[in-house]
């Protein structure tokens, strides 16, 4: 399924020493910083079946890449995850979805073991201006198992994957014909006041109304930082409540509750607004 979603990515542009520090005094275990071929750097926290990354430069002031260099601090990309990125592109163009071709590039990875192993990918990305504001492609990992390693899957908050995708836009229902016509008119429902909802596997992604949104998160929202439609918040499945709460306090992170989740505001993790949920 080209659906699933492979993996977020928040931004943190030349403030990369920052970024790990904040995400982790939030409970996530991260790996080694990793240099792309493409002139980025990153750090992730790998989930079960999805993770974070923290992308920009490893040098602070330092050039970014062209394709993130628009974008502010904050949570900017959604990846789906495909197992043949060049056929997906054909595919998607086939049905007059605006999709480069796919572009190959890897990165050392240090693992546990004290190897360093090639990560190598390929990924479609969407023309940035046919969705969000934001990048949206799809991810074809052609060396798993330097991702998804076990020693890098356990997170003192019990983080397990992502859960819901939060996203500020002007007209939800414009955003719904694009994802309906990638993803299959069934694939994106309507939902409460004007909302619509995308079921990515166990995860979901609305497009909610800004009204809605500023609503719904209150103090806890990101800084739009010139954005227009924009991914506002990321929701995160856990183990247990009084588990996460209890390293978030350890560390002194503000956070609220709220039934089933816990809620960080957006100043305490790089300009996103973040729900831990039971």
């Amino acid at each position: 399924m080209d659906n699933l979603i492979d993996h977020v990515v928040i931004d943190v542009r030349d403030r990369m020493a920052e970024g790990a520090e904040a995400w982790r005094r939030l409970g996530f275990q991260l790996t080694p910083m990793g240099k792309h071929s493409l002139g980025s750097a990153n750090h992730l926290a790998i989930l079960g079946r999805d993770y974070l990354e923290l992308l920009g430069t490893d040098v602070p002031g330092g050039a970014l890449r062209p394709d993130i260099a628009p974008y502010p601090v904050g949570l900017n990309g959604l990846v789906f995850r495909t197992g043949d990125a060049e056929a997906l592109a054909a595919a998607q163009q086939a049905r007059g979805v605006p999709i480069g071709p796919a572009q190959a590039f890897h990165r050392p990875a240090d693992l546990p073991d004290g190897t360093r192993q090639d990560a190598r990918f390929r990924t479609a990305r969407l023309d940035r201006a046919a969705a969000f504001d934001g990048r949206l492609y799809w991810c074809e990992h052609l060396t798993p198992e330097h991702v998804w390693r076990p020693e890098w899957q356990s997170h003192s908050n019990g983080a397990l994957g992502v859960a819901r995708i939060l996203l500020s836009v002007r007209d939800p229902e414009r955003q719904a014909a694009l994802f309906r016509r990638i993803f299959g008119t069934a694939a994106v429902t309507e939902g409460p006041g004007g909302r619509a909802i995308l079921q990515a596997g166990e995860a979901e992604v609305e497009f909610a109304p800004h009204a809605a949104v500023a609503a719904e998160l209150g103090e806890a929202a990101p800084d739009p930082a010139g954005r227009g439609d924009h991914m506002a918040l990321l929701g995160v499945s856990i183990r247990s409540l009084p588990e996460t709460a209890a390293a978030l306090r350890i560390n002194a992170v503000h956070f609220t509750e709220a039934p089933g989740l816990l809620r960080i505001p957006a100043r305490e993790a790089m300009n996103t607004a973040l729900d831990f949920m039971a």
